[in-house]
């Protein structure tokens, strides 16, 4: 994917996972939450032996919204 795609990709998994997890994150954060998250959800989904992020699909876009839940869980375990 290019780099314009992976920060529309970033945002809408942001945006998700923020949804999720009852957080109020912003557009900047929402895209980096997104992109961390599809790295962290690609790790997970191969440490299950299961493909990771594909391209820009719905798949790739479950596996991303998992690994951001995940991190959003993380940051606010650490927070309190």
């Amino acid at each position: 994917m290019g780099i314009l795609l992976w920060i529309i990709f970033g945002a809408i998994v942001g945006w998700v996972a923020s949804l999720i997890m009852g957080t109020n994150e912003g557009l900047l954060l929402n895209i980096v939450l997104g992109i961390i998250g599809a790295v962290i959800g690609g790790w997970v989904m191969s440490f299950l032996g299961q493909t990771g992020i594909t391209g820009f699909n719905l798949y790739s876009m479950m596996v991303a919204v998992l690994g951001a839940v995940i991190l959003i869980a993380i940051v606010e375990s650490l927070r309190c």
